[in-house]
């Protein structure tokens, strides 16, 4: 298993052979997923939110709805193409091709309130997860916040998610990003983290949901 960040033409590949690799439409999984991570929003609406990974665009749509702004980012243009289509007509939605963290787009990121990263971080190498933690809280508001989503199943990516994962929440809390909520089902995790100012590692444990 190559410890090195997958590279964009890998999940071009992957969606120019099915415009739905994952089956986000139809898996009753996926389905089940995405109502649990809107339910780890925090206030809504939500002002500005940051979607990093995606897709085709159905985790989008869902967002739309609570969300008063969106930029959406893939380093897909088959997979965005898709979900351009898809939300179609929505004016408070962006769509950016971007590579991550090398691409990440500072500007039309800048000054969000949320940040949601679902099932890439263990596409990236730790070194990237780190610099990609960088650049996201960077972008944040201090009142905002930042979840991430990822598969704990058996992977043949760089990290394992349980890895990229704590690899993330380690570099956040470097910058004073705590986790405040984690959820743990049977084959994913979510994890929510907050800016606590002048935070120190261990202080206090997150809420946990199963």
């Amino acid at each position: 298993m190559s410890k090195e960040t997958w590279k964009p033409d890998v999940f071009e590949t992957l969606f120019q052979k099915s415009h739905d690799p994952w089956d986000f439409e139809n898996s009753l999984y996926e389905q089940k997923k995405l109502a649990r991570v809107l339910e780890c929003l925090p206030a809504r609406p939500v002002s500005f939110a940051l979607e990093l990974g995606c897709a085709i665009g159905v985790s989008t749509l869902a967002l739309a709805h609570y969300c008063k702004r969106i930029v959406s980012v893939d380093a897909s243009e088959t997979a965005l193409h898709t979900a351009r289509k898809r939300c179609e007509g929505l004016g408070h939605v962006t769509f950016i091709k971007a590579f991550l963290p090398e691409d990440y787009p500072v500007l039309a990121a800048s000054g969000c309130d949320h940040v949601l990263i679902s099932e890439i971080l263990y596409f990236l190498s730790a070194s990237d997860i780190q610099r990609l933690a960088v650049r996201v809280t960077q972008s944040l508001k201090e009142a905002g916040c930042i979840l991430i989503v990822n598969w704990t199943g058996p992977t043949d990516t760089p990290c394992t998610g349980d890895e990229a994962s704590e690899c993330f929440i380690q570099a956040c809390r470097d910058l004073q990003w705590e986790p405040d909520l984690s959820v743990r089902e049977s084959s994913y995790r979510i994890d929510r983290l907050s800016y606590v100012p002048n935070s120190q590692e261990g202080e206090s444990e997150p809420d946990a949901e199963s």
